[in-house]
């Protein structure tokens, strides 16, 4: 990219130094939110620097609020980008599949709550964990917060494939764009559908947040936060967007 300003998702994580974005990357490593950089600065008299306001990063077009963002999927990273830019790339298949507009959709499934024996034979070490298909990786991804930032884990593909094969939120899933997220702390476990730029704004919060052994209370409260955002925005799957894995 050239030109300067604010740019990937370092929107997400304000109190962060001025370091470069990252992709969303390998086992141990985070997703971009967790090497943000700080917001737009304002100018003389509150007004936006025109060289610090944040950009859209496909054709530099300066960004005004609320914006989405676009998956590059073989680089595996995340990008701002402008409403036109956006829509262009919402159809599947646009530009070759190589970018993907993220979804805004969020979901739960009431119906069909996620059992304890199928949850367990994933053997995942924690409570709370993401999962997506990474379509540069043919694979799913499954990922769960840290203080060094995303951690990835191997699965049991046999196991995640009757998942699929028997809850219709994991088969919705759009790859690339979307993931389900599953929090087990709380009794019966939650489980939603929601777009992968907030589960990699969930990791770069918590990381920057992240004190002592749990994390301690700002984390907490930043967890809580986004699980409380979750559930007042999740709407039931609707029969048109159930289909077989």
């Amino acid at each position: 990219m050239t030109g300067t300003g604010v740019t990937g998702l370092r929107r997400f994580a304000a109190r962060s130094p001025a370091v470069p974005a990252a992709p969303i990357g390998p086992a141990g490593s985070a997703g971009p939110a967790a090497y943000a950089a700080q917001g737009p600065h304002p100018g003389p008299a509150g007004v936006a620097d025109v060289n610090e306001a944040e950009r859209c990063e496909m054709c530099r077009e300066v960004l005004d609020g609320r914006h989405g963002h676009v998956v590059e999927v073989e680089q595996r990273s995340i990008v701002c980008a402008c409403r036109a830019c956006y829509l262009l790339f919402l159809s599947e298949g646009a530009a070759g599949g190589k970018y993907r507009s993220v979804p805004e959709r969020v979901r739960h499934d009431p119906d069909t709550p996620l059992d304890d024996a199928d949850w367990n034979e994933l053997q995942i070490p924690v409570a709370m964990a993401f999962f997506f298909v990474n379509s540069a990786l043919g694979r799913v991804v499954a990922g769960y917060p840290s203080p060094g930032g995303m951690t990835e884990c191997e699965l049991d593909l046999a196991a995640w494939d009757r998942l699929v094969a028997t809850y219709p939120l994991f088969a919705a899933m759009t790859p690339d764009v979307e993931a389900v997220f599953v929090n087990r702390a709380e009794p019966g476990g939650e489980v939603f559908l929601l777009p992968i730029d907030q589960c990699y704004a969930l990791v770069g919060e918590l990381r920057l947040r992240w004190q002592g052994f749990d994390g301690g209370a700002e984390a907490h409260a930043a967890l809580a936060s986004f699980l409380a955002g979750l559930r007042s925005s999740a709407l039931a799957l609707a029969p048109e967007e159930r289909r077989h894995g």
